[in-house]
Formats: C-alpha cells, sequence, structure tokens
C-alpha cells in the first residue's frame, strides 16, 4: 500500500545520500524498502523553528500544499471573502484557516469543528473569527447566524450534510473548493447522504470544483518555502496541536487510522512505526 513517510537511510550507495540521513519518501507501509535516490527528496531546513520534522507529513507536506492550492488557487480566495471551513481542527483544515486568515488576510475566516474544545482551538490559536460546532443541537442555527450576509468561499473536507447545508449559505457566484468528504468514505452509495440544496448551485451559480494535491506538484517546492518562510514569520502557527503521532506496530495500523472517522485526531494523524 502507497504510502509517504520520513525515512532514515541505512545504507547508502547513491552520491550525495548519507548513511543517517532523514529523507522524505513514499516506502509504503513496510519497515525497510529500497528506494531509488531520486525519488527521495531532502527535508528543508528548519533552523531557528521549533518545529518537529514530521510536520513535513502534514502542515508543510502534502496536507499544508494541499491547503495552499486549494484556497489560494482553486477557491481563489480574496481579501473581500467570507470564507468557510469545515473540518477546521483537521490537518488540512487547520492550515486553510492560517492561510486564509493570516495570509491572504480574507475579511472573515469561519471554521466547522466537532467540539467545544476543538472549535475553541480553532478560534484561539488558529486566529479563525469563529467556528461552530457541528456537534451542538443548535448547529443549523448557529451556522447561520455567523454566516449572515453569506459567504464568498466554502473550503469542503467532509460532504454530506453540512456541505448540503452549505449550498445554501454561499453567495451568488461563490466558490467550493471541494478537498474530501470525510462524512462519506466509509458508506456505500444506499448508506450515503444525498445532496438536497443542488438546485443552489444553479439559481446562484456556484463554482464547484474538485482538487487533488498531485495536480500542482510543479509548484509544490516554491509553495513549501513559502509556507515555512510564513511558520518563520508567525503567521502559520506549527506545533505539536497541529498533529497527532500514534506509535504503533503494523498490528494496530487499522485502529489508529479509523480514529481519523471518529474525530479522534486533531491537525494531521501520523503513525509511528515502533
Amino acid at each position: 500500500m502507497n504510502a509517504r513517510g520520513i525515512c532514515k537511510i541505512l545504507q547508502s550507495r547513491a552520491d550525495g545520500w548519507s548513511e543517517g540521513e532523514v529523507v522524505l519518501a513514499n516506502p509504503g507501509w513496510r519497515e525497510y524498502a529500497v528506494m531509488d535516490a531520486a525519488k527521495c527528496q531532502k527535508i528543508p531546513s528548519l533552523e531557528g523553528i521549533d518545529v518537529s520534522v514530521t510536520q513535513f507529513l502534514g502542515a508543510l507536506g502534502g496536507t499544508g500544499l494541499t491547503a495552499w492550492f486549494g484556497i489560494k488557487e482553486v477557491a481563489r480566495a480574496g481579501k473581500e471573502d467570507a470564507v468557510v471551513v469545515s473540518g477546521a481542527a483537521g490537518a488540512t483544515g487547520s492550515m486553510v484557516v492560517q492561510i486564509a486568515k493570516h495570509i491572504i488576510s480574507c475579511k472573515r475566516v469561519i471554521g466547522i469543528a466537532g467540539g467545544e474544545e476543538k472549535c475553541r482551538w480553532v478560534k484561539q490559536h488558529l486566529g479563525a473569527d469563529s467556528c461552530v460546532d457541528y456537534k451542538a443541537s443548535s448547529f443549523v442555527e448557529d451556522l447561520k447566524r455567523e454566516t449572515e450576509g453569506f459567504a464568498e468561499v466554502y473550503f469542503d473536507n467532509v460532504g454530506g450534510e453540512i456541505l448540503d447545508l452549505m449550498l445554501t449559505r454561499i453567495k451568488r457566484h461563490g466558490r467550493v473548493a471541494a478537498c474530501g468528504a470525510v462524512a462519506e468514505y466509509n458508506k456505500d452509495s444506499e448508506q450515503g447522504y444525498g445532496i438536497k440544496n443542488w438546485f443552489e448551485v444553479v439559481s446562484n451559480r456556484i463554482e464547484i470544483k474538485g482538487f487533488i494535491v498531485w495536480d500542482f506538484l510543479d509548484k509544490a517546492a516554491e509553495a513549501t518555502k513559502e509556507m515555512v518562510k510564513a511558520t518563520r514569520e508567525g503567521k502559520i502557527k506549527i506545533d505539536a496541536g497541529n498533529e497527532t503521532v500514534v506509535e504503533t506496530g503494523f498490528e494496530g495500523v487499522p485502529e489508529t487510522w479509523m480514529k481519523l472517522f471518529e474525530g479522534g485526531n486533531r491537525g494531521k494523524l501520523i503513525t509511528k512505526l515502533v
């Protein structure tokens, strides 16, 4: 099974790659792998930043790049836009909130997350203007209140009922970056939540665009430099709160990754094989 990983070189026959060096690669789910040096990536320097190297699997890796290109190029968020981000306490959503608020300087950033603690973290730590708790009985009313005047941009990480509701809270000619559908991943076609407000897309000329980070690989290196720079400047906060690292053996991997669908992680869920 394919997987991105942070790996230590145990032996090398390639020029410029030394034993003991830590690199980014795609070794798959295994303890040892023989890799082509051309397909490995040296980890950029984090000198002067108190950031764990594991963040290159998350906030400074594919997850951060997904947030970067999704909000900047797919949704084309600007300073005059109100932006709503679902999964705001998750790996991608937490980066979207910070990029929208502190780099793009959107006029208003509203997060959606599950539970009071996560919502508090999204507001106080990430800097969102507000965060709505989807687990609260008053969720629908709360979201309508926070999106009074409607939103120009919705960054969707969850799909399902929240996407359906958000279609009624987007301005005419608004944009939706369709990044994920975590609420639907483990459901078959009969169990899935059917969108009921689709006509809102037609009547309000809403633009919905799906994307995958691989679409922007040619721009990834430059974007990574920009994110590291923003971290040094304090515009992006990256710390232990941006990731959940679980130490486990192979036998514990399935149980660990089910945490994604139970809200058991904050930020990127990382498996450390021990």
